[in-house]
């Protein structure tokens, strides 16, 4: 299989229809993917026709979006399913887990279902991280403080993406729910040991690896195991990810933007720099967000430095990696919303849900 050069940069766009910047930024062999925002939802028929225009710029490009459900979902206007918190179904599980796994099945499959119907490709979800109570980042997206009943939920909203054509993306590898801080603003740092990681936070990527397409890991600093945070670390990604539990799917880098998690032993990696910094650690992919906005000069910045990075032999193509982003894709063609909505699995889907609460 012949593939072409390696496009690990996953980046965003400024509006509701691509500019010239855009489509220029986009056309750059080393960008890979598309991540998608609130600010870039008017309602479906504009997603549609953006995310065609994407796709007839380049069909390889992955459009992916933050869409798990309960506070964390993108688009929630114009028919889209209003989701409940995973926290729900665990809440569910504790009752009646047969009906917690079937409802599992039905949001993974809404959720896939919708954002296809759309022309949008993946969605980073489920969140494996265990609720320890402790950690407002993570809170109700969590399934669950028990690391089983956070597996057998996630495989389940797996199996439902997969009844719509969609991969998955299980993070924040190795665990970001025992710790408080917020790593969007500072960089939390979890000390316990590596045996106790295992026992407890990393035991659903341990469980699940044959079906995890995807990983995330955490922008959290483990000092026991590396002091590094997880996505810049081999240590993490390349000898425990790979190496002890086996994972071979893909792994994205956490959203480079946030600062905290770029200082580096008291310095501050440019976005380039901690683009290549992720990918020799182990990242097939890497994601920048939220910097096409007000002219996208930061962007412009990072894709050329990124560009000399490759030129001057610090950052090298990994056909691998590539093959691994291409695995993401779908496979078959979506419904569209019209068909989608005389779907009886769909509609099934829809009356297994249990009721969302909460913002």
């Amino acid at each position: 299989m012949t593939l072409t050069p390696h496009a690990p940069l996953v980046i965003d766009i400024a509006g509701t229809e691509l500019t010239a910047d855009d489509r220029r930024r986009l056309a750059d062999p080393r960008v890979g993917g598309v991540i998608h925002f609130g600010r870039n939802w008017r309602d479906r028929a504009q997603m549609s026709a953006l995310n065609s225009q994407i796709k007839a710029l380049r069909s390889d490009l992955l459009i992916c979006v933050d869409h798990e459900g309960g506070r964390v979902q993108r688009f929630r206007s114009d028919g889209f399913t209003r989701l409940p918190s995973m926290r729900t179904l665990g809440e569910l599980w504790m009752g009646d887990p047969m009906r917690a796994t079937q409802a599992a099945v039905a949001c993974g499959h809404v959720l896939a279902s919708e954002l296809r119907a759309c022309g949008v490709d993946f969605s980073f979800a489920p969140v494996l991280d265990l609720d320890y109570g402790e950690s407002s980042v993570i809170g109700d997206r969590s399934f669950h403080r028990d690391p089983r009943v956070v597996a057998m939920l996630a495989r389940s909203v797996m199996h439902g993406l997969l009844q719509a054509g969609m991969a998955n993306c299980g993070k924040h590898f190795p665990g970001h729910g025992f710790v408080k801080a917020d790593s969007h603003v500072s960089i939390p740092v979890d000390r316990r040991s590596l045996r106790a990681i295992l026992a407890e936070d990393a035991r659903p990527y341990d469980w699940l690896t044959g079906t995890l397409a995807a990983v995330m890991p955490a922008h959290v600093i483990y000092p026991k195991v590396d002091d590094r945070p997880a996505g810049f670390s081999a240590k993490w990604l390349q000898q425990v990810l790979r190496g002890t539990l086996g994972f071979e799917g893909a792994v994205f880098s956490d959203d480079l933007s946030m600062e905290a998690a770029r200082r580096m032993h008291g310095e501050l990696l440019s976005y380039s720099e901690a683009a290549v910094a992720a990918l020799e650690a182990g990242c097939d992919l890497t994601l920048l967000c939220n910097q096409s906005v007000e002219g996208g000069a930061a962007l412009d910045i990072f894709l050329e430095d990124f560009a000399t990075a490759q030129r001057s032999g610090r950052w090298h193509p990994s056909e691998r990696s590539e093959a691994r982003r291409r695995s993401l894709l779908p496979k078959a063609p979506a419904l569209d919303w019209a068909h989608l909505m005389q779907s009886p699995p769909y509609q099934r889907a829809l009356e297994r849900l249990p009721v969302a609460r909460g913002s």
